[in-house]
């Protein structure tokens, strides 16, 4: 749970605010359904509810939303374009006179694309976080 969430328990308030919509904007994080009330983010869950404030509505301002409340997201997407555009790259280079070079590079740099990428996200993740 990140430190900016409040725990309500269902007991407390067993059922949802009125006017909050439905959501499948953001991380479920092992939720049974997510809900948006304006900037307010609620994850239900089978005994409580984790709710915490974003600083921009996704529904309004996507873009905006990535950069200030989940920049995880996009520092993930750019690192798996740079990691695997650059292994992909240096692997053709290498074996560009061989049978199936471009093949071995895009799946490489494929591989490359899904580890760069999972390891910027989670960095940013865990940064966030701390």
């Amino acid at each position: 749970m990140a430190s900016d969430e409040i725990e309500v328990p269902k007991e407390v308030r067993p059922f949802m605010l009125e006017g909050a919509e439905e959501t499948k904007l953001g991380q479920k994080n092992g939720a049974i359904r997510q809900f948006r009330y304006g900037n307010l983010h609620i994850r239900e869950y089978e005994d409580k509810y984790l709710v915490h404030v974003d600083k921009v509505d996704p529904r309004n301002d996507p873009l905006g939303h990535l950069i200030h409340d989940a920049p995880e997201f996009l520092i993930g997407i750019a690192s798996a374009y740079w990691g695997g555009k650059k292994v992909a790259s240096e692997v053709y280079k290498l074996q560009k006179n061989k049978p199936f070079a471009a093949v071995t590079a895009g799946v490489t740099g494929l591989l490359a694309s899904i580890a760069t990428g999972y390891m910027g996200y989670s960095l940013v993740k865990k940064l966030k976080d701390f």
